[in-house]
């Protein structure tokens, strides 16, 4: 099993932000889990709980059903679902969270993948009483698929399951196996009860077989700012704005990924191939005389060079190779099925151009984590493709950066979403195994 959070390999500094999205299955408590971590760390405020109870005795609950902290839409409360990505934040002595509190229902999976995809680490999870489900085993792979290589599970709900110690170990099973498939660096799985805050952020008389961190602890004892920082070629700036200077002169604007620039570093622009050296780097706060990830600074080039937005700024050594022609791994969020031949637009980080699917090379098997042979994608598959590109993209492979190994797909017709997309085939252990 993969090393848990929490044990010291995975420290991190007080100073960093962690991102973490939370998925599962319907029902599996999700929603319960978040705000009980926010309301027993003293994130919540007494007009909120106040509103929480209103809502609670509007559905003929009695008490607080925490869930609805972050199930801030009417339909979601009247359903008892959660539609959209809540992101609430939270702060302990040493530690700063954004959590993105993602939707279990298959209809939404969409959703699912936007939260996940800045995330430091995933939260899993399972109801203890029911065990793991297709769609949480979705969830975990796209999880796995957009980078994520952190992993707690809170095997939930254990008070109904009577703190069964071997209903605990049947979920710590399914998931180490899960977690191996995927490539998981981490894995934490933790005995909760949501509904009562046992094992959340305190621990819990109930499971004396239980030795490891609680949920707060695992998250504590994880490490943060790892997706803004991933880059095997080095820093790229996508420009996002031209900005014209007083008295002549242009700089470039956008945030930085993947690594460090500094003022001399010599640079290419792309795709058009031409290069130049950086002569300044400007904040709002100032001038810099170096621009780490996720900073979003303006440059200054030596040479009057023709850049446009859409084009990306790299060093010489380590630039993508611009091409119009992609294989990707994409999860498929339409009705209508991807098909060879569709026609679609692709969004590049600030590029955006006409795309034609060559290719459907295969399908994910969700429950085997098998890539199968496919002509077609429907409605929440995952898969591999072929584009072919209208204007060419200096993309990243996804393993390397997923800020420039990503890209979103766009129905031309209508301007919905329909795919979210990282450029190679699947970074899943047990593709090609």
């Amino acid at each position: 099993m993969p090393d848990a959070p929490g044990t010291g390999a995975q420290s991190a500094p007080g100073s960093e932000l962690l991102r973490f999205a939370a998925v599962g299955s319907v029902d599996d408590g999700k929603s319960t889990l978040i705000g009980r971590l926010l309301h027993d760390t003293k994130q919540l405020f007494e007009d909120q709980i106040e509103a929480i109870s209103t809502a609670s005795r509007r559905r003929g609950i009695d008490g607080v059903d925490l869930s609805f902290v972050t199930d801030g839409l009417r339909a979601e409360r009247e359903q008892g679902i959660t539609i959209d990505v809540a992101y609430r934040y939270a702060a302990t002595p040493g530690h700063k969270f954004i959590i993105a509190d993602c939707p279990g229902h298959v209809q939404y999976t969409r959703n699912m993948a936007t939260g996940a995809s800045t995330a430091d680490l995933v939260v899993v999870v399972v109801d203890a009483t029911g065990g793991l489900r297709e769609q949480t085993r979705r969830h975990c792979c796209i999880a796995a698929l957009l980078g994520v290589r952190h992993m707690v599970v809170a095997a939930n709900k254990m008070d109904l399951a009577g703190w069964d110690h071997a209903a605990y170990e049947s979920v710590a099973r399914s998931m180490a196996e899960v977690a191996g498939a995927l490539g998981m660096e981490s894995l934490a799985v933790v005995p909760v009860s949501a509904l009562m805050g046992d094992n959340v952020a305190v621990h819990s008389p109930h499971s004396p077989w239980y030795h490891g961190p609680t949920v707060l602890e695992a998250l504590e004892g994880a490490a943060a700012g790892a997706w803004a920082h991933e880059g095997g070629g080095g820093p790229r700036l996508p420009v996002q704005w031209v900005v014209r200077q007083p008295g002549g002169g242009r700089r470039y604007a956008g945030m930085v990924s993947g690594g460090t620039l500094r003022v001399g570093d010599h640079v290419v622009v792309l795709p058009s191939g031409t290069r130049s050296r950086i002569t300044a780097i400007g904040t709002f706060d100032g001038p810099l005389s170096e621009a780490t990830p996720s900073l979003s600074v303006s440059v200054e080039l030596e040479d009057e060079l023709d850049v446009s937005r859409g084009d990306l700024i790299a060093p010489v050594e380590g630039a993508p190779e611009p091409s119009r022609q992609l294989t990707a791994t994409v999860c498929w969020f339409s009705a209508s099925p991807l098909e060879v031949g569709g026609r679609y637009k692709v969004k590049h980080t600030t590029r955006t151009t006409s795309a034609e699917v060559l290719a459907v090379e295969a399908r994910l098997d969700v429950a085997t984590l098998a890539l199968v042979p496919a002509d077609t994608l429907d409605d929440n598959e995952i898969g591999v493709v072929s584009l072919a590109l209208a204007t060419p993209l200096a993309a990243d492979p996804y393993r390397l950066s997923r800020v420039t190994g990503s890209f979103v797909v766009i129905d031309e017709s209508t301007n919905a979403t329909v795919a979210a997309g990282m450029v190679g085939p699947p970074v899943l252990s047990v593709v090609g195994a």
